[in-house]
């Protein structure tokens, strides 16, 4: 029998539910909250029934047939995760749990289970992760013409028949009220580690070692390359024995990079560890000189919140980044910003603050101040609580009174 415990199902299509961080944290906070949760989600870990660390989140997996690459592989992508998302939400609802939605893009495409799900009462809320139509833009070179069009209208159909919305950041927020969404509808619930992921205690450099780091999703739009490069140029201006740069994270870029280092007669600076799990980034953040966030000045980065961002912050290693709107809302003064995102600029950026430890030190306590004061899970939380308190709040004294 289903438990007197609301409970929330979550909707994730991009990635295993095991390797969403935020998607984590959500669930831990809903479980802390009184709430119950499944995680509807393609499939990682075969073993997995039950969310790691967590009470009793549920996993219910799904196989990936295809990857998209193209237009048409990405659309038989998207429709495959749809059917089989549609298939076990109708699983949910049939055994009593499902009493509301939360779906995570991209894609944008589960806005007609919207409509079926509003239609019998229960509510269903946007986490607001990409902006799509700026993700295709920035990967295809192609920001007019039928397939933005269609994302962007998909976008406008998603954020509309919400019953709430999460935006990562004020730049998300403004974009879903120009999509028409009222502003009571649209919360900031920001990206970012909770305080208590991050192991208490002073850094631990590698002796007589400096280490640049980027940790992260390895696509095309993020532009990992732009780090090897400004390693490359690097070696060229201090040298290669006093500093390594260590590249943690997993994606389709990965051949293309780890060639590219080769190329580049890298091999003895450059490190490529692959996708790290919390305890590993922690440890491996503890030991960063610097880290580098390597993301060009697009329209789409220009208006997005770099999780990566904020596990620096969180630690407080001082970042190197392109000046993009929403990295200086997060980072503000515990950054260095360069106007064009280049490997020469990446490059003499690293190169003058592993020569400023007095500026390493102010970057350092002025984003540990951000992370503790504005950035860190535990602020982000309450919004996103409050939330479903308000949403499920007569299944919530329900289950108060059914436990009480």
């Amino acid at each position: 029998m289903p438990s007197a415990r609301p409970q929330v199902t979550i909707l994730v299509a991009n990635l295993p539910a095991e390797r969403d961080r935020r998607v984590i944290r959500e669930c831990l906070s809903l479980e802390a909250n009184g709430f119950d949760v499944t995680v509807i989600a393609p499939r990682g870990d075969p073993k997995l029934k039950i969310l790691p660390n967590s009470r009793g989140t549920r996993l219910k997996p799904y196989p990936v047939k295809v990857y998209g690459s193209g237009v048409l592989t990405f659309a038989f992508e998207f429709a495959w995760s749809f059917l089989c998302i549609a298939i076990r939400l109708l699983g949910e609802i049939f055994a009593g749990r499902a009493h509301a939605v939360q779906v995570c893009n991209p894609p944008d495409i589960y806005w007609p289970l919207a409509l079926l799900f509003r239609a019998i009462g229960r509510p269903w809320v946007f986490d607001h992760h990409d902006l799509c139509p700026e993700v295709y833009a920035t990967r295809s070179g192609t920001p007019v013409g039928a397939v933005y069009n269609t994302l962007v209208a998909f976008e406008w159909l998603t954020l509309r028949t919400a019953t709430a919305v999460f935006a990562t950041n004020e730049s998300y927020r403004s974009n879903a009220l120009a999509r028409g969404v009222k502003p009571e509808k649209v919360t900031v619930v920001r990206n970012g580690p909770s305080a208590s992921e991050i192991r208490p205690g002073e850094p631990e450099p590698s002796p007589g070692e400096h280490t640049i780091v980027y940790l992260g999703v390895l696509g095309p739009q993020d532009n990992v390359e732009g780090a090897v490069l400004a390693a490359d140029e690097l070696t060229r201006r201090r040298p290669a024995n006093d500093w390594r740069m260590v590249i943690a994270g997993d994606g389709e870029s990965l051949p293309a990079l780890t060639k590219l280092a080769a190329d580049c007669g890298l091999g003895s600076v450059v490190e490529f560890t692959g996708w790290l799990e919390g305890p590993a980034i922690d440890a491996l953040l503890r030991k960063a000189t610097v880290a580098i966030q390597p993301d060009l000045p697009t329209r789409m980065n220009n208006l997005s919140t770099m999780a990566k961002t904020v596990e620096y912050l969180g630690r407080g290693v001082p970042v190197v980044a392109a000046d993009l709107i929403e990295t200086r809302r997060s980072a503000a003064e515990a950054a260095v910003y360069v106007e064009h995102g280049t490997a020469h600029e990446y490059a003499a950026a690293i190169d003058a603050l592993l020569d400023d430890p007095a500026a390493r030190g102010r970057m350092r306590e002025a984003g540990l101040a951000r992370f503790a004061h504005e950035l860190s899970w535990e602020h982000q939380s309450r919004g996103y609580i409050e939330v479903w308190n308000r949403l499920l709040a007569k299944r919530l004294r329900r289950s108060t009174a059914a436990n009480g």
